[in-house]
């Protein structure tokens, strides 16, 4: 992260923003979200400590189990049929 960072005009900044993330959130939560930040690099190639800070939220959204598989024991008995046919007005 911190050299993909410092590639960047004022990627310091940005390497000690992720940083301070770490006293809130653990070393621990902060290395994963940084981890997967970098999997997940954008197709403009850029990283920043905004994805990082996208990733930790959504990782403890996850380990809160706020995030609830909502479609679990649903089932359609039949599938829709889109009306294509164009209405007056």
């Amino acid at each position: 992260m911190r050299k993909a960072l410092l590639r960047e005009p004022g990627g310091d900044r940005l390497m000690v923003k992720i940083l301070a993330l770490v006293p809130s959130a653990g070393l621990e939560e902060v290395l994963v979200a940084v981890e997967l930040a970098l999997e997940r690099v954008p197709p403009s190639g850029r990283i920043s400590e905004q994805h990082v800070i996208n990733v930790l939220a959504r990782l403890r959204r996850t380990t809160a189990g706020q995030r609830r598989d909502t479609t679990a024991g649903v089932e359609c008995c039949r599938q829709p049929t889109p009306r294509v046919a164009r209405q007056s007005a």
